[in-house]
């Protein structure tokens, strides 16, 4: 699997899976653009470490709820290095995998799905709206969007966060369908909970046990477990595959 030669922009790319993904691309030769929302120093680091190692990177800052900054960054990638070919939608509003925090079906306000359908399926929208014009005129492109086994087994009802990254594949299919005849592919990996990452930390030990007693591979997912998918996704091994979800969660989900 070899990405030379290859513009890669990971959004929410300074910790975390996100971060994971970039360093994936960036050993594997892609030139990696690092998204961050305001963590410029963590964003920078992980540029430095894919440099270190022998890659090329850049952070780059671009809220992606912001529709105009995206266009800006995307604009100024593409000026830079003459095109996107692969995108991974990483980035989220914040969230905590903490049950007894969560917000129940009977308090839950407008308000707090909005905002998870802004960072989830709203940064995508913007990210993939200002890469695709670039990616039919060179006649092909990479497009994967991180959602969540969460849709197929609410194991905790996480009614916003899930809620959002459902819309954020169905919108993926709908792409799927329409990119196709560009050369474009869009897919899916959904994680199972991940650990350690910020999302994951206030996660307690009661929880994270019982979703491992229920994992056949008997753990949680790391950051680097979900980074074969993405990069099988993005690579030419995949050429023919498009509207499909991934989950990688060790077994919890079958299908």
């Amino acid at each position: 699997m070899d990405f030379a030669g290859k513009t890669v922009l990971v959004t929410g790319a300074s910790r975390g899976i996100g971060a994971s993904i970039a360093k994936a691309f960036g050993a594997l030769g892609a030139l990696v653009i690092v998204n961050y929302k305001s963590n410029e120093k963590s964003a920078s680091e992980v540029a430095e470490h894919i440099r270190q190692t022998g890659g090329e990177a850049v952070a780059l800052q671009a809220d992606v709820t912001d529709g105009a900054a995206v266009q800006r960054m995307v604009s100024e990638a593409v000026e830079a290095f003459g095109g996107i070919d692969i995108v991974v939608n990483n980035a989220l509003s914040h969230y905590s995998f903490n049950p007894k925090q969560r917000a129940t079906a009977w308090n839950i306000e407008w308000d707090d799905y909005q905002r998870q359908l802004d960072g989830s399926l709203g940064g995508a929208f913007h990210v993939c709206k200002a890469v695709i014009p670039h990616m039919k005129e060179r006649n092909g492109g990479r497009i994967v969007n991180m959602v969540t086994n969460l849709i197929d087994f609410p194991v905790v009802p996480y009614h916003d966060y899930t809620t959002a990254k459902s819309a954020l594949l169905g919108y993926s299919r709908n792409l799927a369908a329409e990119l196709g005849a560009f050369g474009i592919t869009v897919n899916c990996v959904a994680p199972g909970l991940t650990y350690p990452t910020d999302s994951s930390r206030e996660t307690k030990e009661d929880v994270k046990n019982a979703i491992i007693r229920l994992t056949p591979m008997g753990r949680l997912a790391s950051p680097n477990d979900i980074t074969g998918a993405v990069l099988f996704f993005s690579s030419e091994w995949a050429a023919f595959i498009t509207g499909q979800c991934l989950r990688v969660d060790g077994g919890l989900t079958m299908h």
